[in-house]
Order: C-alpha cells, then sequence, then structure tokens
C-alpha cells in the first residue's frame, strides 16, 4: 500500500486536471456454488478474468459520456491501478466499509468488483455514506481461521487466506497448516459470515458462469489436475494469476494441511 501512495490520495496523478470520481459496483455473487466436500474458489474467480470483463463495461461507459459531453480526460480502473476504490465509493454513497475491510451496502451486500473513472469533468457528487451497519457484530473478525482481521477495520494481509495461495510464490509457512479450510484459491470465510449478505442475489452477466465441469470438481479431481484441463477450465479465469504449479502447490498443502 505504500507503493504510489501520493497516487492512492490524488486522482490528479493518474488524470491530471480530475475533477470527478465515478465509482462503480458489478455484482459477482453466483447462482450455484461448488459441491461440498471440495477444495474451494472464492467465488469471484469462478468465471472469466473480472479484470477485463468490467473494463470493457467501463470503456462503452466512458464512450457514451464522450458521445453526449464531447472531449474528456478520463481513465477507467477496476482493481489495476493505485486506486483507493473504497474509499471513493463510501464517498459516492455506495455503502460503508466494514469491519473485514470490505464496502458493504444494505440492498446488495459485499459480493461486488468496484470500479472506477476518473474524469476530468465537474459532475453533480452523491453524499457520502456515513452510517456504520456493522454495530457490534463481530462475525467477520471471530472467524477468520488466520486472525487476519484485526481490530478498528485493519487488514494483516500477511495472515490472509487469499494472499497465500495467490500472491505467494513461496512455500506456505507451516504454521498455517490446518486454516484453510480446504481453501485453494482466495477467501470469502468473512463474506460468507457477514449478515449483511443474506440480500446477495445472482449475478445476470454470462461472462461470470463457471465452466460446466467447475462446480462438479471433485477432491480428486483437483489432486490429479493436468495442464490440459486446467487451460481448458481457466482458459480465461483469473486463476490463471497462480499458474498450475501454484495451484497445485495449494492443492498439497490443503491436502496436508493436519499432517
Amino acid at each position: 500500500m505504500e507503493n504510489h501512495f501520493d497516487k492512492r490520495l490524488d486522482p490528479t496523478k493518474l488524470v491530471p486536471g480530475a475533477k470527478s470520481v465515478i465509482s462503480l459496483q458489478y455484482n459477482y455473487f453466483p447462482e450455484k456454488t461448488q459441491i461440498s466436500n471440495t477444495y474451494i474458489l472464492s467465488k469471484y474467480a469462478y468465471g472469466e478474468d473480472y479484470h477485463h470483463v468490467i473494463k470493457d463495461k467501463l470503456y462503452t461507459l466512458l464512450s457514451f459520456i464522450l458521445e453526449n459531453i464531447g472531449e474528456v480526460d478520463a481513465r477507467v480502473f477496476t482493481d489495476s491501478a493505485p486506486v483507493l476504490e473504497r474509499i471513493w465509493a463510501k464517498k459516492s454513497g455506495l455503502g460503508w466499509i466494514g469491519k473485514n475491510n470490505l464496502l458493504i451496502t444494505k440492498q446488495k451486500g459485499s459480493f461486488y468488483f468496484l470500479a472506477e473513472i476518473i474524469l476530468d469533468l465537474e459532475l453533480e457528487y452523491d453524499h457520502e455514506f456515513q452510517t456504520d451497519h456493522c454495530g457490534k457484530c463481530s462475525k467477520c473478525i471471530d472467524t477468520c481461521p488466520t486472525e487476519a482481521i484485526l481490530p478498528d477495520r485493519i487488514i494483516d494481509g500477511s495472515k490472509c487466506i487469499s494472499y497465500f495461495t495467490i500472491e505467494l510464490k513461496d512455500e506456505i509457512p507451516k504454521e498455517m497448516k490446518g486454516k484453510f479450510n480446504d481453501r485453494i484459491f482466495g477467501c470469502d470465510i468473512c463474506q460468507d459470515v457477514c449478515p449483511w449478505n443474506r440480500f446477495s442475489l445472482p449475478h445476470a452477466e454470462p461472462k461470470f458462469k463457471p465452466h460446466p465441469d467447475l462446480l462438479q470438481m471433485t477432491k480428486k479431481d483437483w489432486e490429479e489436475i493436468t495442464d490440459e484441463i486446467f487451460k481448458r477450465i481457466f482458459k480465461k479465469s483469473a486463476i490463471k494469476r497462480a499458474k498450475l504449479h501454484g495451484l497445485q502447490r495449494n492443492v498439497q498443502f490443503v491436502k496436508n494441511e493436519f499432517c
């Protein structure tokens, strides 16, 4: 987070003369999930890589703005640059930042991606979301198996299952044995237990639908996954970020969690 800190605080560092940030949400909550007793993927990774899907939609919206307004200097972002996405979304009135550090919306929960258009156009601004509706609830903190969620909305990223299964290139520390609960790519535990996600509704994005074979994969299927199967099922998936050897490392670590 320290990298490009000035750009995170000042959008004009990304778009010279920027006057506005348009914040958007895009639902990814699936209609169906994986079978029980299998190795678990984060729900956001079921379908095609969201970076590409959402950016295409952002460019469509930007084209609409240009056609109706005229020349505008702008850039689009979705988890792809030093942008304080949750802060801008909160300032835009989309929701509040929960104790798990995710943006939560009363009507939708938190299973959605955030995206932004930063542009040099002055707009009529929405009001910042002021109320914290987490209250005394601490389910996300209490349930996190690696104790990555700290008080005061602080996340220890070095303890997060998502970090270990996606970002970490080295071997997973042995002290994490027995804490992944069958998760091999990302983690949704803090979202699954959040009471506000009882309002989550299935998305309507065809590109987020999983490969027909994905949801039925058993533990044995994951343990025996080949390069050919990996490329077929995850051809356009964000899971390619971990690469096959990374996924195999995660499967072996979780398989031997209690050894």
